[in-house]
This record gives structure tokens, sequence and C-alpha cells, in this order.
């Protein structure tokens, strides 16, 4: 099992990995560089990197719950935070159509 500073460097080395530049993208750019900035945003948000990212961690959590080794309260708020992050583009229009 890897340490603590171990898996903070791993993290942290997936973190900075190189993703696809999307300002080459001239049909997903605005006129505003904040709205650019957060369109990349949610994309990396909602990418298939995060989606893989979560299914590992559901996995995970899911595990160490079963085993007994983490707090089914503390998994349980790890699996409802994926379920926000992910479901968050289809709360927010649900909210803006009234």
């Amino acid at each position: 099992m890897l340490s603590f500073p171990a898996r903070t460097l791993a993290l942290l080395v997936l973190a900075m990995m190189p993703v696809a530049a999307s300002a080459q993208n001239e049909a997903a750019r605005s006129d505003s560089p904040i709205t650019d900035a957060l369109l990349w945003m949610q994309g990396l948000l909602l990418g298939p990197i995060a989606t893989s990212l979560a299914v590992m961690a559901v996995a995970g959590v899911g595990f160490m719950m079963l085993t007994g080794r983490m707090n089914w309260r503390y998994g349980g708020t790890v699996i409802i935070g994926v379920f926000i992050i992910f479901g968050a583009p289809r709360l927010v229009n649900s909210i803006g159509a009234f």
C-alpha cells in the first residue's frame, strides 16, 4: 500500500497530465474568455477522465464499505457527491425550465 505522500504525488501527477486543448476548437469558442474558461472547466469535470476516475472511486469506496474498512456514512457521502457532480447539468436545466 502506498504511503500518503506517494498517493498525493500520484494524484497530482494525474491531475497535471495534458488534456486536449479546446482553444483550437473554434466551434466551441465564444466571445467571452470567461465563458470559454467555464466551458473548459465543465468539460474537464464531466469528461471521460473524470468519469473513469469516478467509477474507480465508487467501486473502491463500495468495496471498502462492504469489507467494513470504511464508515457507511462517509462512503455514502462520496457516492452522493459523485451523483451531484455528474447530475449538475441536468439539475440546472430542470431548475431553469421554470
